[in-house]
């Protein structure tokens, strides 16, 4: 038996739908798992029971546990893009940059699951033999680049000391940044990293700012 075409069309959609969003719950999960335990901790068996499915039926969506992996990694910069770039999705320059990491820092400090996630990952993922190895090497480094152009934008535009150097306030933002998300998460929370980086911001702009008279 055969459904007219109309009929077709609309199961599958249903169907995209309900694997769309078997997709989320499975994804979800896994996050929750590898936050808690690491990636070498959380095994497909461990994702499919708590999502209530088979092995099998994971593994339809994800076809292994590195590509589960590769989906989380994603769904955590998707997180973080939303933040750092313009209504255009490109790039924020200049202290706009330095503003939005901010943000990004408060943001964070109401989702332990996303910090934890992230500091555990960085942490596994230090062994050349971890499937993210690669994908930490290229977070650092694009993050590093970003903001040497947003610092090479600012002394551009007039707004940044021509003397600022633009890699080491680079370095600099990144290790602070990481640095008071270990801490924070070692306090239980009760550090108050958003506080804490927004000090750093302002000293920064103490420095560096050229405001105009």
């Amino acid at each position: 038996m055969s459904f007219p075409r109309q009929y077709r069309r609309t199961l599958t959609e249903r169907s995209s739908v309900a694997g769309d969003e078997a997709r989320a719950k499975i994804l979800a999960i896994a996050f929750e798992l590898m936050a808690e335990k690491g990636y070498r901790g959380t095994s497909i068996a461990q994702v499919a029971a708590r999502a209530g499915i088979s092995q099998s039926g994971l593994l339809h969506h994800f076809p292994s546990k590195q590509d589960l992996l590769i989906a989380v990694i994603d769904y955590r910069q998707q997180v973080d893009s939303r933040t750092l770039t313009d209504a255009a999705g490109h790039p924020l320059l200049g202290w706009a940059a330095f503003d939005a990491l901010a943000e990004l820092v408060r943001k964070n400090s109401e989702r332990p699951q996303v910090v934890r996630m992230f500091s555990t990952l960085c942490a596994e993922a230090l062994d050349a033999d971890h499937p993210a190895h690669t994908w930490i090497q290229g977070h650092f480094a694009d993050g590093e680049r970003t903001l040497v152009e947003a610092i090479e934008f600012g002394i551009a535009d007039g707004t940044m000391h021509p003397d600022i150097p633009p890699a080491t306030v680079a370095h600099l933002t990144l290790a602070i940044m990481d640095g008071l998300q270990l801490q924070w998460l070692a306090s239980e929370g009760s550090l108050d990293m958003a506080g804490e980086f927004e000090a750093y911001l302002e000293y920064l702009k103490i420095t560096w700012e050229i405001v105009e008279e």
